[in-house]
């Protein structure tokens, strides 16, 4: 499974806005193939940091998901929110609690 944690900046007073782009993201790529998980968090330590956690099938999935119309426009409606570049990893996702299990999204 292939994995990314992102760390997005909100300006300030624009992590509730930017949180609402993402959660709408997590709709849209919840519908598509080889998405296992895609969870947005806000920082309990201050009012601007949202993390995301993203789970697939493969890279392949992932970067087929860039591509989605709708996935496109929420990107650009989420730029204008950010106080600077996103932070993050990409992750070779050994297992845990709630993937194994999964079945695979066709």
């Amino acid at each position: 499974m292939y994995g990314m944690t992102g760390k997005l900046i909100a300006h300030s007073g624009k992590r509730d806005e930017l949180a609402a782009v993402l959660l709408r993201a997590a709709e849209v790529v919840g519908q598509l193939p080889g998405c296992r998980l895609y969870a947005v968090s806000a920082a309990l330590d201050d009012d601007t940091t949202i993390w995301v956690m993203e789970v697939w099938d493969d890279k392949a999935a992932h970067d087929a998901s860039l591509e989605e119309e709708g996935v496109r426009t929420l990107i650009a409606a989420a730029r204008p929110l950010l106080g600077g570049p996103p932070d993050g990893a990409e992750l070779h996702i050994l297992g845990g609690h709630g993937l194994e299990n999964r079945p695979q999204k066709p």
